[in-house]
């Protein structure tokens, strides 16, 4: 496409934050420490975790790089990085999270197949960018539409990104047109990360930010915006990130079976302690973030210093001096919640924690009940070991 270098300059790696956990090279994926996430509500760029499908391209030439919007709509156009800007901007603080993240821990149950994220392929950051739903009337569709005149039902992102997974095509995914047409969705053609341009690894120029859904329906590098009448046939959508049952194998599989994986569940993770933790005797304060899908908010986070036995509410929060409360307008619907909660701890143990999301749904307590061999959305309790009064584990 214009302004898009060839293959041979993907070599060219952008720079990186050392303390990143490196999964893979190529392509290269990546996550923070754990460690680093609870500290801010809103993820530095360069702490972000990086997900990619094949290597990451350079569009050198902003000039003549464009975005078609076409398909099944009256007045297709080809927009530059101009024409989006002279769109209203609107800022999301939006959350974003691999469906992958806390594969490491599904696979200690049973292997499974896919990069190995620990605890930190999630982030918040503040997207900015114009909104899908004002793009679409560009070409003639209507905000709150479930179809467009000519039947279109669904709108398919096409990135500049290339993959094995297409044979050496590109990357695409799509979401209904009800979703895309929404502006209560906020669906952005984002083209700024916490205040600044995109970089490289986040989709420089321009990228698709979805709220609420797994991260790979936010596709990167953005090529062409198209109005289909079924969804996506792409490989990530109808060969991957659908969520299986724990009897299904690669012997038997039917990937017709499941539906594309959306909206990710409510989630939580303790980000202050890892795995395993020596600590002094006496008070231990555990932090971390809880998260769910569909701008759903956090209603509760439990945590239990006794392995379950009992459990304390922790305090929730977001911004500095406003108070979390759930679906509250002051806070933001697509964004993660911190949490914290400290009790006396004298003994060896084990500290559990889970989240309630507004529409009560609850994390599941065993991962074993929701292995899948993708090893996706594992949103089980999350446990960490504790053990008083030595140095080291």
């Amino acid at each position: 496409m214009p302004g898009v270098t060839g293959p041979s300059d993907y070599s060219k790696e952008p720079p990186r934050h050392p303390c990143l956990q490196i999964n893979s090279k190529e392509p290269f994926n990546a996550e923070p420490p754990r460690s680093a996430l609870f500290r801010s509500y809103v993820t530095p760029v360069d702490l972000f975790y990086k997900r990619n499908h094949g290597p990451i391209p350079i569009v050198d030439d902003i000039e003549r790089y464009s975005v078609s919007v076409s398909g099944l709509v009256e007045n297709p156009k080809m927009l530059s990085m101009k024409d989006i800007r002279m769109l209203p901007k609107y800022d999301v603080t939006a959350t974003l999270q691999c469906a992958g993240n806390r594969r490491t821990a599904m696979s200690k149950t049973r292997t499974v197949k896919g990069v190995g994220w620990d605890v930190s392929a999630i982030g918040n950051a503040v997207w900015g960018g114009a909104k899908l739903a004002d793009v679409l009337e560009l070409v003639g569709v209507p905000k709150l539409s479930s179809s467009s005149k000519s039947g279109g039902k669904h709108v398919e992102f096409v990135s500049v990104d290339r993959c094995k997974e297409e044979n050496g095509g590109p990357y695409a995914a799509s979401i209904p047109l009800i979703q895309a047409t929404n502006p209560e969705a906020d669906v952005l053609l984002a083209y700024e990360m916490n205040g600044e341009p995109l970089n490289r690894d986040h989709g420089y120029p321009l990228r698709v930010v979805v709220p609420g859904v797994i991260g790979a329906r936010s596709v990167k590098w953005l090529d062409s915006i198209t109005v289909i009448a079924e969804e996506c046939q792409g490989f990530f959508m109808q060969k991957d990130y659908k969520m299986f049952p724990p009897s299904v194998n690669w012997d038997n599989i039917n990937w017709n079976t499941r539906r594309p994986q959306m909206d990710f569940p409510v989630q939580c993770v303790i980000c202050s302690l890892e795995e395993s933790n020596a600590v002094k005797p006496g008070k231990v304060t555990v932090s971390g973030y809880a998260a769910s899908g569909g701008g759903r908010g956090i209603e509760r986070v439990d945590v239990s210093f006794d392995s379950g036995k009992s459990w304390v509410e922790a305090s929730r929060y977001q911004k500095p001096g406003i108070p979390y409360v759930s679906d509250d307008e002051r806070c933001d619907k697509w964004g993660w919640v911190l949490f914290e909660a400290t009790a006396d701890v004298h003994t060896n143990t084990e500290i559990v924690a889970k989240a309630v999301d507004s529409s009560a749904n609850v994390q599941p307590e065993n991962v074993e009940d929701i292995w899948n061999l993708r090893g996706i959305l594992n949103t089980s309790w999350h446990r960490v070991q504790v053990r008083v009064g030595h140095s080291n584990m």
